[in-house]
């Protein structure tokens, strides 16, 4: 059986022909897979792409002279703030959660290529001493500041939880949310949805056959985000809710603060309609992009849009003029998310991602390149911080709250043991100031090392749950003037038995 005539010749016209090549190799199932996989535009998708990727290849456009850093007014900051400012920013976070306005959501839709695993990141297990993975971890945050907000105002309250996935991830998830009882979450409270895919184009413009009968898709970023909060109703069912802020926030940060009541009483404070999390760079060449003015329009500036000599520039007073890294962990209220779905999500420009793509070839066999043969075009979250009428940002310490997982322990950082590394070098801290002491397995003293960075093994071994402490906070009662074996995990049956003895 041919294929529609029409299908055929709308293919050729827009130069994509050649996905049919197979046509009669396929069974019925395969065959209406195909019809039913070909996107909408898809031509002109391909011509977009291919015209991206050359320009992508070329000269990357410098942004040097049209770059302002960020005025301080709208700059927060956990370091330099004193005690009350934070209290105060903290208390504002708390009484919204208590109020049932805040939500969480969490942008899981990637692949996890460069980790090297088959399943969504977020199933990821980094070695932790209670073997928990960054969903488990992350659910338990919610749970604890839930019950920190509604113990502050004598009231049970709720931190909706919203995943983005991915048609890669959504089943793996579900099942592994169902596995794990929802970590103890209300499961009525955890709203899983899709974002959109997109065909993987070669250079010369052609969509990318991954199957002889199955286009080559991937997730269209994690700026995605705007068209599936239309496409599968999420702002109504936040608007149902009454949520009025939500914290989103990327899968691979073991450190992020769920619904950080600091962060979000900052913005709410400051009036914002949007925010970024941002820490200081490292180097001037740390390959992140910085949150900053262009044209007096607020954005994110890649690494690669500036020279060498801009990155590197100091002010007077000492850092960098440039130093606010973008960490993609944003707050945004559910009327600026509206406002963008419903009018600017089609202004948002897609970015390119030069991958190397399995591909079939025409003689029929599966390809792995060797080198990058493909283009993925994707949208990005941040992008959308020049629509915003009161855009601020806030910096955060950077061993206490940023510590992504990207690549495979074969790489030398953002892996599995430098992830691991920050997340112990942390509670460790958190024990010493809380009082600990550690000994090892001859009862001997442990010397201590309090100005411990978060990217060297801590000299002692103590994981605290999030359902015992959120941020560090109220670990003296179980910890001050106690010794402790090292490694010691502090969780909910340790502190009961601490509280019995």
């Amino acid at each position: 059986m041919d294929p529609p005539e029409e299908v055929r010749a709308q293919l050729e016209r827009c130069g994509q022909g050649h996905l049919l090549r197979f046509w009669a190799e396929l069974d019925t199932a395969q065959r209406g897979a195909l019809l039913a996989a070909l996107p909408p535009g898809l031509g002109e998708h391909c011509r977009q792409a291919a015209a991206a990727g050359a320009r992508q290849r070329g000269q990357h456009e410098r942004l040097d002279g049209r770059m302002e850093p960020l005025p301080p007014e709208l700059l927060g900051s956990a370091r330099r703030s004193g005690p009350a400012a934070l209290q105060r920013w903290e208390a504002e976070g708390l009484h919204q959660i208590s109020q049932n306005k805040v939500a969480v959501l969490l942008l899981a839709g990637g692949q996890g290529t460069r980790l090297g695993v088959s399943y969504p990141k977020g199933m990821y297990n980094v070695g932790l001493p209670s073997g928990k993975n960054l969903y488990q971890i992350q659910a338990e945050r919610i749970r604890k500041v839930e019950q920190l907000a509604g113990k502050r105002h004598h009231c049970k309250c709720v931190i909706p939880w919203y995943i983005m996935t991915s048609e890669f991830t959504l089943g793996p998830t579900e099942e592994f949310f169902v596995q794990h009882n929802y970590f103890n979450l209300d499961r009525c409270n955890v709203v899983m949805f899709e974002q959109r895919m997109l065909p993987a184009v070669t250079f010369d413009g052609k969509a990318i056959l991954e199957e002889k009968g199955k286009i080559s898709m991937a997730p269209d970023g994690n700026g995605g985000l705007y068209r599936a909060l239309m496409d599968n109703k999420i702002l109504d069912d936040m608007k149902q809710r009454g949520i009025q802020y939500v914290h989103v926030y990327c899968v691979d940060n073991i450190l992020v603060k769920m619904a950080d009541p600091v962060f979000i009483g900052f913005c709410i404070s400051k009036g914002a309609d949007c925010g970024a999390k941002v820490v200081e760079k490292a180097y001037p060449t740390e390959p992140v992009g910085v949150v900053c003015c262009v044209d007096g329009v607020y954005q994110v500036v890649e690494y690669s849009e500036i020279s060498p000599e801009t990155a590197q520039q100091q002010r007077p007073e000492g850092g960098l003029v440039f130093s606010a890294g973008n960490i993609c962990n944003h707050f945004f209220t559910v009327e600026f998310l509206e406002i963008v779905a419903q009018k600017w999500e089609s202004q948002l420009k897609h970015h390119v991602a030069i991958k190397k793509v399995p591909y079939i070839d025409k003689e029929g066999n599966l390809v792995k390149p060797l080198k990058p043969n493909g283009i993925k075009l994707e949208k990005f979250v941040f992008d959308v911080f020049q629509f915003s009428k009161n855009f601020v940002a806030f910096e955060v310490l950077r061993e206490e709250e940023f510590s992504p997982l990207k690549n495979a322990d074969t790489a030398d950082k953002n892996t599995p043991t430098t992830a691991r590394q920050a997340l112990l070098a942390q509670h460790y801290r958190w024990a010493l100031k809380a009082g600990a002491r550690f000994v090892d397995e001859n009862g001997c003293r442990i010397p201590e090392k309090p100005s411990l960075s978060g990217t060297e093994d801590p000299p002692a071994v103590c994981e605290i749950s999030p359902l015992v402490s959120y941020f560090g906070e109220g670990l003296e009662v179980y910890m001050k003037n106690k010794e402790f074996p090292s490694p010691f995990v502090l969780d909910e049956n340790k502190v009961e038995m601490l509280e019995n003895s």
